[in-house]
C-alpha cells in the first residue's frame, strides 16, 4: 500500500496552473473528456490534447469551467504536462463525499516502463478562483491507470476502476497482458489498494462499477469483442468472479454507467451504430437486466467516450468527443431521466451537442 501525500504537505496552487493552453495551433488534436458539476453549480470540463497523437509523449491534461449552467467556459488552462519523458492523460473529474473536486489523471513512459495514477485536489470548488493542491500520486504497486469515476459504496469504502498488468510493460498500453481491477480506499482517498485481476478480451481496458441492489458489486468492461464484458464482486471488490460477455453492444469503445438519484442506472453507449456513432442514453429499473428504448444523443460518426453527473435538482449533464483529429470538438448535451426513458424531450429541457470547444470548422 503507497499512501498519497497528506494535505498539509501538498503544495496549493491557484487556478493559473502550470502552464497556459496558449493558442488553438498548439493543439493539433483533442479528445476523452471528463465532467462534473459543483453544489453551487459550477461545471467543470476536462480533456487531454498535445503533441501530434495519442499517445505521444507531449500529452497534456487540460481543464476549463462555466459558471453560467455551460453557455461559456473559462479560457483552457492545463492541469499537467510531459514530466521526464512521461505523459499526461486521460484525466476524470470526481466529487468525492466531503465536497472536494479530485483531478486523476495518468501518467506513462514506456522507456522507463513506468504507468501509474496521478491527481490534484480541489477542497473547495466554487471558489474564485478554485485552488488546486499540487501534483500526487495515487499509488499502486503495478503497472496501472484507470479513466472513469470512482465510486461510493453502501460500506462508505471507496471504489476507482484500474486497469493494470503484473509485469513491467515498456509500451504505451499493456495491450494483451491487461488487467481489470480496483482500487479501493477506506480513508477517504489517503490511501488505497489494488483489488482484482479480471481477465478479458484483447482490448479490455476502461471499466466502471455500480453497486447493485443486492449489494453486489457490478463491473463493465470495454473490449474489442463486439460486446462489453462483466464480472461480479460479492465483498465489496476483494474478489471478481471470471468475466463473460454480456448482450450489450459496442464498437470497442468506453461508454459510461451511473446509478441515478431515482435509483435507476443510466447507460450512455454507442446503440445500433455503424462504428462510433449513435452516442446514446437508456435507462435500466431492473439493475441492468433491461434497457429502456433510447435517446439518441448524437448519430453523427466519430462521437466517443462520453462522461458525466446528474446534478442535484435531476438534471443529467453528458460530455463526449468528436472527430479528435477533425474539427476536434468537445460537446455537451443535457436532459432529465424521463426524457432518456421515454427516448424523446418529454421535460422540455433537453439540449444536444453543444460546442465546448473546438480546433477546426471543417466538421464533417
Amino acid at each position: 500500500m503507497i499512501h498519497t501525500a497528506s494535505r498539509v504537505a501538498l503544495l496549493v496552487v491557484l487556478f493559473s496552473p502550470l502552464i497556459a493552453a496558449g493558442e488553438q495551433s498548439q493543439r493539433t488534436w483533442q479528445g476523452i473528456p471528463g465532467l462534473e458539476r459543483t453544489a453551487g453549480g459550477r461545471v467543470f470540463v476536462s480533456w487531454f490534447s498535445g503533441g501530434p497523437k495519442e499517445p505521444a509523449p507531449e500529452n497534456t491534461v487540460y481543464l476549463c469551467y462555466s459558471d453560467d449552467e455551460g453557455r461559456s467556459f473559462t479560457e483552457l488552462q492545463a492541469m499537467a504536462t510531459t514530466r521526464d519523458g512521461a505523459r499526461a492523460f486521460d484525466p476524470a473529474l470526481w466529487i468525492d463525499p466531503l465536497g472536494r473536486l479530485w483531478y486523476i489523471f495518468n501518467r506513462g513512459n514506456k522507456e522507463t516502463a513506468v504507468h501509474d495514477v496521478h491527481a490534484r485536489r480541489c477542497d473547495d470548488p466554487d471558489a474564485t478562483p478554485p485552488v488546486w493542491s499540487d501534483e500526487f500520486r495515487v499509488g499502486y504497486q503495478a503497472y496501472a491507470f484507470r479513466m472513469n469515476k470512482p465510486t461510493v459504496l453502501s460500506s462508505g469504502e471507496w471504489i476507482m476502476p484500474v486497469t493494470h498488468a503484473v509485469e513491467p510493460v515498456q509500451d504505451w498500453f499493456a495491450g494483451k497482458k491487461q488487467l481489470q481491477g480496483v482500487g479501493i480506499s477506506t480513508d477517504q482517498g489517503k490511501s488505497w489498494t489494488l483489488h482484482g485481476a479480471i481477465e478479458a478480451p484483447h482490448w479490455a481496458l476502461e471499466n466502471m462499477v455500480v453497486e447493485l441492489r443486492d449489494g453486489r458489486l457490478w463491473t463493465l468492461i470495454r473490449t474489442s469483442a463486439g460486446y462489453l464484458w462483466q464480472s461480479h464482486s460479492d465483498d465489496k471488490g476483494r474478489t471478481w468472479t471470471e468475466a463473460g460477455a454480456t448482450t450489450i453492444a459496442s464498437p470497442g469503445s468506453r461508454f459510461f454507467i451511473r446509478r441515478l438519484a431515482s435509483g435507476n442506472l443510466l447507460l450512455v453507449n454507442h446503440y445500433k451504430f455503424k462504428g462510433r456513432s449513435h452516442l446514446t442514453a437508456q435507462i435500466s429499473k431492473d439493475d441492468g437486466a433491461t434497457w429502456t428504448e433510447s435517446l439518441l444523443l448524437d448519430e453523427r460518426s466519430g462521437v466517443s467516450y462520453p462522461d458525466g453527473v446528474q446534478d442535484r435538482d435531476g438534471l443529467i449533464w453528458i460530455v463526449y468527443d468528436r472527430d479528435r483529429y477533425g474539427a476536434a470538438e468537445i460537446l455537451l448535451s443535457k436532459f432529465r431521466e424521463e426524457d432518456a426513458t421515454a427516448g424523446k424531450d418529454v421535460s422540455g429541457q433537453v439540449r444536444l451537442k453543444q460546442v465546448i470547444d473546438r480546433l477546426r470548422d471543417d466538421a464533417k
